[in-house]
């Protein structure tokens, strides 16, 4: 919707400028003024209106990336935009549609307050993420997993703390800030969700243990 309006006042803009030019002068030959004020106007209002519609384009841009390393594929993330999350009401954080034949899609979209705390990671030096933003690292890698064919959430969730340290490396982190975030939601986000997302098959030596480096049951807990 946004683009939508910022597209409709530069063409606005862009008519007012035509119309001048085209009718220069009145029927008697008087030269018509520039109209600078509606015109500068119009212009300057549509591509402010831009700044946040390409921001958000620039944000999706750099999670597809992240998101098609974790699946192995080209996925999509879509970040939550301000006229949809007034009218949502779901309590998740992000989540991929299943087609008709019950494989995931390529496509996911994560919550808008999720990815304002992705920008942040992002532009941030990645030394002491916030809760938030520790949280929406992991949503992005969860769905991820489901992208990448996960359909069982206990699985996507123990796979996901297993890569959250290339997702965080991913975004910018360095190798030990990276395995420190997602030591921190292992020790103490991962122990409160639900029973659905948790299974005793994850950890070392379990049913899900992928033998990855970066599994965040490895090395000391975060100082």
């Amino acid at each position: 919707m946004l683009s939508f309006v910022a597209g409709a006042l530069l063409v606005a803009a862009a008519l007012a400028a035509i119309r001048w030019w085209l009718t220069r002068v009145d029927t008697i030959g008087r030269p018509r003024p520039f109209p600078v004020f509606s015109v500068t106007g119009l212009a300057l209002l549509g591509g402010g209106l831009f700044v946040p519609v390409l921001r958000h384009a620039q944000l999706e841009h750099r999670l597809d990336s992240v998101a098609s390393v974790l699946v192995g594929a080209p996925v999509t993330v879509h970040c939550q935009s301000l006229g949809k999350e007034l009218v949502d009401v779901g309590p998740e954080l992000g989540f991929v549609r299943y087609g008709a034949n019950g494989v995931p899609e390529h496509s996911t979209l994560i919550k808008r307050e999720a990815c304002s705390d992705l920008r942040g990671y992002l532009g941030s030096d990645h030394h002491h993420p916030s809760d938030a933003q520790v949280l929406a690292v992991h949503v992005l890698t969860h769905e991820s997993m489901h992208m990448a064919g996960s359909t069982d959430e206990a699985q996507a969730e123990c796979f996901a703390v297993q890569r959250d340290a290339q997702t965080a490396r991913l975004m910018g982190a360095s190798s030990a800030d990276a395995f420190r975030l997602a030591r921190t939601y292992w020790l103490t986000v991962y122990p409160r969700m639900p029973d659905g997302y948790k299974s005793a098959d994850c950890g070392p030596g379990g049913a899900m243990d992928r033998r990855s480096a970066d599994a965040p049951w490895l090395g000391p807990a975060p100082g």
